[in-house]
């Protein structure tokens, strides 16, 4: 009985020396997937204690003008996947989507609410009404932390704003990849509130020795759009390159394809997109997409996708996107600052924080970024840290990646060619 109780004995230590290797090749193998997907990998997967880390991402989702769910959807996406993997440092994310409506009154309701609940961070938010927004924020020493898409002087000049996208960046893009696309004749579209959009562009036109033939300006709640794409096409324009977001870009291509122009469109990621071009087919095959983020179907997004289906995410949105990829970009480069920092993670402590980031590195989802060096050649967009674009287009009647490699655009938005 001896014999039989030792060789059991030693069965069972040899079978939790092997139970033990594989929990180490677990953890290894899946500390290594997070790490590849471009994700810092969190902290431990401890009960979460503590007060939470309190932010807020800010933008429309019920207005008579454009809106975005999925910037709602992925920063809640976000805070349901840290808070299974460790927290930010232990603490639980507690993220508030606030809805602006697409108001002044309500964006800077937001703005207040968010000074009220004490966050650290306004996080990986858009709105048009940025101005209404950042004066609250700015008194209570709140940063807007990686935004995709400034667009408004505050964001682009605040010490307290902190960009990782490059808007209005891409349009610029537009222009260098209509340019060497040879185009020749070439309108502009921008979509009314996103004039600060036409500078650059001009700037980039000038550094080809070209100017747009028309700019147009495009009424964010336009019910016919045929007469503006009449205007749009006209002049003999070969291609049109476009600022419109993803709403108003619905009816737009409806009218474009129904005018039969021959055409390209030039039109900006997480706009002209799947949502934009669905049930058209392959009628707008060929037109170029220039972005800040490179496509979701890339390796460093891995971890987004898998986040989104462990959140049932809307499967109608379109998370290939400025909104969705930045939202998921901002939470993740917060995530690494926050994990570096001791002590407490306050609005002050943040800021301070990420004030002293030389190279916040996202592995792949936008470059290396520096904030320690606002973009001093050009001071109306001084917060600029990141300033490139990569570039998809539309075949079979998909977005796809065109290109991988971030191509920096500085020196054009300067009229340097």
């Amino acid at each position: 009985m001896r014999d039989d109780h030792s060789r059991a004995g030693r069965r069972r230590r040899r079978w939790s020396r092997v139970a033990a290797v594989m929990a180490v090749v677990a953890i290894v193998a899946a500390v290594t997937a997070v790490a590849s997907s471009g994700e810092s990998s969190p902290r431990g997967h401890a009960a979460l204690s503590g007060a939470p880390v309190k932010t807020m991402t800010i933008t429309s989702l019920n207005s008579a003008g454009p809106v975005y769910p999925n910037i709602a959807i992925t920063a809640k996406a976000y805070e349901k996947w840290i808070n299974a993997h460790g927290g930010i440092n232990g603490h639980p994310l507690q993220v508030t989507v606030c809805d602006e409506h697409g108001k002044p009154t309500a964006a800077a309701a937001c703005a207040r609410q968010a000074v009220a609940q004490h966050v650290v961070a306004v996080v990986g938010s858009f709105s048009f009404l940025g101005t209404n927004i950042m004066p609250a924020l700015i008194k209570a020493n709140i940063p807007m932390f990686g935004e995709c898409c400034p667009i408004t002087a505050p964001e682009w000049t605040s010490p307290d704003s902190f960009p990782m996208g490059t808007q209005p960046l891409y349009a610029v893009g537009l222009v260098k990849r209509a340019v060497a696309d040879g185009c020749k004749h070439i309108n502009a579209v921008i979509i009314d509130g996103a004039q600060g959009f036409e500078a650059p562009m001009d700037n980039a036109m000038k550094a080809y020795g070209m100017k747009f033939g028309k700019v147009i300006i495009l009424p964010p709640t336009s019910q016919d759009d045929s007469s503006f794409v009449a205007q749009a096409t006209s002049g003999g324009a070969d291609c049109v390159v476009m600022i419109v977001s993803e709403t108003p870009y619905i009816a737009w291509n409806q009218a474009w394809v129904q005018s039969g122009t021959k055409a390209r469109e030039y039109g900006p990621q997480g706009n002209l997109d799947s949502v934009s071009i669905r049930g058209l087919g392959k009628k707008l095959d060929g037109s170029i997409i220039a972005g800040m983020y490179p496509d979701i179907a890339t390796r460093p997004w891995a971890t987004y996708r898998q986040a989104l289906k462990n959140a049932k995410a809307d499967p109608k949105q379109d998370y290939n996107s400025l909104g969705g990829l930045g939202t998921w970009a901002a939470y993740t480069g917060m995530q690494q600052i926050m994990r570096k920092m001791k002590g407490n993670i306050t609005n002050a402590t943040f800021k301070n924080a990420v004030a002293h980031t030389t190279a916040l590195n996202t592995g792949g989802m936008v470059p290396v970024i520096n904030f320690t060096k606002p973009w001093k050649a050009n001071p109306p967009f001084a917060r600029l840290f990141n300033r490139t674009v990569v570039f998809s287009t539309i075949k079979n009647g998909k977005v796809v990646p065109l290109t991988t490699k971030f191509e920096d655009v500085s020196n054009l938005a300067l009229g340097r060619k």
